[in-house]
């Protein structure tokens, strides 16, 4: 048999893809219901963080970069400004921040299919096609960008996250049980996906698709003075592109993507 090599697949993420595909490792757990051939892309708006710019934003950039038909959903308390072609979802009240992220993994979502989230403070930067295509039977994440500093960090970043609807369920069921003492035991979202789905891990994509704009992007990472924490933008401007095989450049932290003025972000963020 032929050897399957993909550009930008750690040694780590080769091997867990052997294993699943041998049979060796725990699969995902097949739905027990039967699921559509749709496709959504997801996002998430909540508070005041980002406006519905951001989302519109998001909305032209995933027309522009998936061939696929597909539908675009938004969950948010608040659907004022979105643009038409926007789908939106009621947010159950009482969560704050990123502890709203487990809703999406409610069996009870109003949509049946295949579903790419994307957070709302990421730059595409080419076709997206193959996050849904990759690995079809699994559902797939993106290694947290840690792994910058430290190559072998095996943790998860939830900005990207492909699922089928229902697959992920316990995620939120468990969260939903005892909020507290999942938010108490666990500083964010992606740390308790990482918990609670031990037994049935992420395939990873590629670390090259995806990539930190501060991180692995750009060379300096000083921030310009003055900045507060929220707000900080970068003391240069950087006249930078990413890997030619990358899709998502990810803006985790600072600055998010109005903040940044570097060519590249100003031409495709829109």
């Amino acid at each position: 048999m032929a050897k399957t090599y993909i550009p930008g697949e750690t040694k780590e993420q080769r091997k867990a893809r052997k294993a699943i595909e041998k049979g060796l490792a725990t699969k995902v757990v097949t739905q027990e219901r039967n699921t559509s051939d749709r496709r959504y892309i997801l996002c998430l708006k909540h508070g005041q963080k980002y406006s519905a710019d951001y989302v519109n934003k998001l909305y032209n950039m995933t027309q522009r970069h998936c061939t696929l038909e597909h539908e675009f959903v938004c969950i948010t308390e608040d659907p004022a400004y979105l643009l038409p072609g926007i789908q939106t979802i009621p947010l159950p009240k009482g969560l704050e921040g990123w502890w709203n992220k487990p809703y999406m993994f409610s069996k009870d979502l109003p949509i049946n299919g295949t579903i790419l989230y994307l957070d709302l403070d990421v730059v595409i930067s080419s076709n997206i096609d193959k996050l849904f295509t990759y690995q079809p039977d699994h559902w797939c994440t993106v290694r947290d960008y840690t792994r910058a500093m430290r190559p072998k960090w095996p943790k998860y970043n939830s900005s990207i996250v492909r699922f089928k609807t229902g697959q992920l369920a316990h995620v939120w069921d468990e969260f939903e049980k005892n909020p507290k003492s999942v938010m108490k035991q666990h500083f964010g979202d992606q740390d308790w996906l990482y918990a609670s789905t031990r037994k049935q891990q992420a395939m990873l994509y590629p670390d090259s698709w995806t990539q930190s704009w501060k991180w692995e992007v750009r060379k300096s990472r000083d921030w310009a003075p003055g900045g507060k924490r929220g707000s900080r933008t970068f003391r240069l401007i950087e006249d930078v592109v990413p890997r030619v095989e990358c899709c998502v450049v990810v803006f985790h932290g600072d600055p998010n993507p109005e903040m940044c003025k570097d060519p590249w972000v100003v031409e495709n963020w829109k």
